[in-house]
């Protein structure tokens, strides 16, 4: 069996104990085997809206505590919090993400939540400042009543994110977990079907979105956010339920939209989105176990089955060789 660690260096870091899919030409399986059924099983999801204070570390994961459990308290078995919720998001200089950025799994922000997970029998997603070595990811944490489950590094960076962190290197791992097969993106990477693609493809029922979106130019405010229509469609196209939890508030000048939504395999929202402005948690019932019905539209059609990868590939990044062609006039 291999270990997480080596899991880590191609297909993204999973915990002993626990197994990832990645889509090859099959599925790769790593760790152990899960029994539990999830076919008819329901769980509960909060996306988590909240404004950090940057740089604030210990005060941001005192306000994520007390938003989690407040989540708890209104069923909730999974929770997502924001993008570099522990940390905030407008770095200026090198010297303020050295100064809260830790490892994953090992630093502070991630063994409270991991702790808190385990106490609260609940799995979280967060958006996390991460620190290896010398260098800085800007990066996902994915914990459960089992303890650390793995991690997610974002692969698309979003304008200056590009001067403080690296592209991330794990690739776009899928978590086996008791609750079903979940996947993370982070913000930016929701602008790429080929994100959301790759997960479904690999067995994900569900993606895990923390976010910072903010303002696109030429959009009105009372407009849906691009990002919704985004994550909507995402959902529809790949049969999979995604829940986007974004931040809100001015940072350094920089205003975040809020708008935090969690849509099913139908594309349809399932709560949100979330005020523009507030702090909020919005909650929605979701079974993984039945994702592979939507994705069938009707006697002929499967979203994920009809997809001609003998013309595009299986990654439409790649087309296969003489497949397609430019014409010209």
């Amino acid at each position: 069996m291999l270990s997480g660690r080596i899991a880590a260096q191609t297909f993204g870091y999973v915990a002993p104990g626990f197994r990832t899919r990645v889509r090859t030409r099959g599925f790769l399986h790593l760790g152990t085997t899960l029994q539990q059924d999830v076919t008819s099983a329901s769980v509960t999801i909060a996306s988590i809206q909240y404004e950090p204070e940057f740089g604030a570390v210990d005060a941001n994961l005192d306000a994520m505590e007390e938003l989690i459990r407040a989540a708890v308290a209104q069923g909730a078995t999974i929770a997502v919090l924001p993008e570099l919720a522990d940390s905030g998001y407008v770095f200026a200089a090198r010297e303020e993400l050295e100064a809260v950025a830790e490892p994953i799994p090992e630093g502070r922000s991630a063994t409270r939540l991991i702790a808190l997970a385990q106490e609260l029998s609940i799995h979280i997603a967060s958006g996390l400042a991460e620190r290896d070595g010398e260098r800085f990811y800007n990066a996902a944490l994915l914990c459960g009543p089992q303890g650390f489950v793995g991690k997610y590094r974002k692969l698309h960076l979003w304008n200056r994110e590009k001067l403080f962190f690296e592209p991330g290197d794990l690739g776009l791992p899928v978590f086996e977990t008791p609750i079903g097969p979940l996947g993370l993106a982070i913000c930016y990477d929701g602008w790429f079907p080929e994100t959301f693609r790759a997960m479904a493809v690999a067995g994900a029922g569900m993606v895990l979105v923390p976010t910072n979106w903010v303002p696109m130019a030429g959009q009105a405010e009372a407009d849906e956010p691009i990002a919704n229509t985004l994550i909507k469609a995402a959902a529809h196209s790949n049969g999979i339920y995604i829940a986007a939890a974004d931040r809100i508030g001015v940072e350094r000048g920089q205003p975040f939209i809020g708008r935090s939504l969690i849509v099913g395999p139908d594309g349809l929202a399932l709560a949100g989105p979330a005020s523009a402005r507030d702090p909020q948690i919005i909650l929605a019932t979701a079974q993984l176990g039945m994702v592979e019905s939507y994705r069938s539209l009707n006697q002929f059609n499967n979203v994920l089955g009809d997809r001609r990868t003998d013309i595009y590939g299986a990654d439409p990044s790649h087309p296969q060789q003489g497949n397609v062609e430019l014409k010209g006039d």
